[in-house]
């Protein structure tokens, strides 16, 4: 069952959307109104979740709401990674939701929180927990990313690829399962948080990973998934 679909991911993140381009976001304003009342023409069940933004940044929700976006989604979506890449500290995400919260009532949605075992698998089991206590019960929806590692011989979509240096290495240290297909000490401590914590996985086209995701997924109790099919 299809529940949501998401319009856009990461827009306000310079590598998903050029803003030199669009500096004031009418341009992206315009194209996910669209979006929305295509989707709702087509099933007006399924909800509508702007985002995940990235970084989390209430001026842009609020720039767009400006814009009338948010009379045309059910959802705001954030994305955080505190351990790896963001410039503020774990315990902040209660901070961070109530940043978005003061500029719309729609519900939240963490669509993408993760810790990379790329220094240690025992810092991503503690970031793991640390995650869990400080978002369920805040958010709608928290989906972990990822299940497996990123396959080395894959690359990463980012810009600057190696010369970024350990903020490149870590996208292929994220899942609770690595490359080989053996679990890290993580995928047992997740157990602990399902069904209130879902997962983000991405599938490419006919990929052979998709039976063992969906074993592994109930191993785990899992019950909702953000994914997608390049």
């Amino acid at each position: 069952m299809i529940e949501a679909a998401m319009i856009w991911n990461e827009p306000n993140n310079k590598s998903h959307w050029d803003p030199e381009l669009d500096p004031d976001w009418a341009r992206f304003a315009e194209m996910t109104i669209a979006a929305a009342d295509a989707m709702a023409d087509v099933n007006p069940g399924l909800q509508k979740v702007l985002g995940g933004i990235s970084p989390i940044d209430p001026n842009f929700i609020r720039n767009l709401a400006g814009r009338g976006v948010l009379e045309h989604v059910d959802a705001v979506a954030v994305h955080g990674f505190p351990l790896d890449w963001n410039l503020w500290h774990i315990q902040d995400w209660p901070k961070k939701l109530d940043e978005i919260k003061e500029v719309t009532e729609l519900p939240i949605w963490v669509s993408e929180v993760g810790v990379s075992s790329f220094g240690a698998e025992e810092v991503q089991r503690w970031g793991l927990d640390r995650t869990a206590e400080l978002l369920i019960g805040r958010a709608e929806r928290i989906h972990w990313y990822s299940l497996f590692d990123l396959p080395q011989a894959w690359g990463a979509t980012t810009r600057h690829k190696e010369a970024e240096g350990s903020s490149y290495y870590r996208h292929f240290y994220l899942g609770l399962i690595r490359e080989d297909g053996s679990p890290k000490p993580a995928f047992a401590a997740f157990k602990r948080h399902t069904p209130e914590i879902g997962i983000c996985q991405w599938f490419h086209f006919e990929d052979s990973r998709l039976d063992e995701a969906v074993r592994r997924m109930k191993e785990l109790g899992v019950t909702y998934v953000r994914t997608g099919i390049s």
